[in-house]
Order: C-alpha cells, then sequence, then structure tokens
C-alpha cells in the first residue's frame, strides 16, 4: 500500500494529479473537473458493467462483488478514500503482478478502462 501511494504521489506530479483523467475529459469535450463531479450516466454505468463483466469478472466475480474481500472491487472508496481514482489507474495501467492482476495498458483504450470505472464507481459500498 505504501508503495502504491508513493507512486501516486509521483504519478500526481507527473500527471498533474489527475492521471490521465484529463485526457479522457478533453476526449469526451469536458474538463476533469466536469466529468469529477457530474452525477454518473446511466448509459455509461450499464456499459461499464457489461465491459467489467467480460473483461474483469474473471477474477473480480460479475458485477464485483467477490465473497474474497480483497477481490471485491466494491470495497474501493473504502481502502482508498479520496485516493480511489488514482488507484484505479494506477493498478489497471500497471498491473499487479506479485497479485495477479495484469497490466491493461494496450489491451483496453482510456475510454474503456474510465468507462469501467463509472461502473465501479457506482456500486460502492457505503461506509
Amino acid at each position: 500500500m505504501k508503495r502504491v501511494l508513493a507512486a501516486l504521489a509521483l504519478g500526481a506530479v507527473v500527471w498533474s494529479g489527475v492521471p490521465c483523467f484529463a485526457g479522457h475529459a478533453a476526449a469526451e469535450g469536458g474538463g476533469a473537473a466536469v466529468l469529477a463531479t457530474a452525477k454518473p450516466d446511466p448509459e455509461r454505468v450499464a456499459e461499464g458493467r457489461s465491459l467489467f463483466n467480460q473483461n474483469c469478472s474473471h477474477c473480480h466475480s460479475p458485477n464485483a462483488a467477490s465473497p474474497d474481500p480483497p477481490r471485491d472491487l466494491r470495497r474501493l472508496r473504502l481502502r482508498y478514500g479520496e485516493h480511489m481514482r488514482e488507484v484505479f489507474w494506477y493498478t489497471v495501467t500497471h498491473g499487479r503482478p506479485d497479485k495477479g492482476m495484469p497490466n491493461w495498458s494496450g489491451v483496453l483504450d482510456d475510454k474503456t478502462l474510465w468507462t469501467i470505472f463509472s461502473f465501479l464507481e457506482s456500486v460502492q459500498t457505503k461506509p
């Protein structure tokens, strides 16, 4: 965890605090702040659910509801709080080979990854 947060701190400098999210926002015609504060789009969440179930559910269970707490992605906000977005981006673009998590960079494009994140954001467990 300390390594991930240290990498995030470095990434915040390199990526202006929002790793590649600004590029994603620009591609969709809005700034990062607009997307960060916008209400979730139900169509995008549904698309993200489908993409998640196609690409991620073999390890994280359908709809991110794994019975194994470390793989239950409905707990991202509980684990990482305000750093959830950055941890997500770092993890999917670098992988966690020691945990069996592949690097999805170059496999899924940025828009697809952020669409999956929209779904994950919608299913976060309340504290």
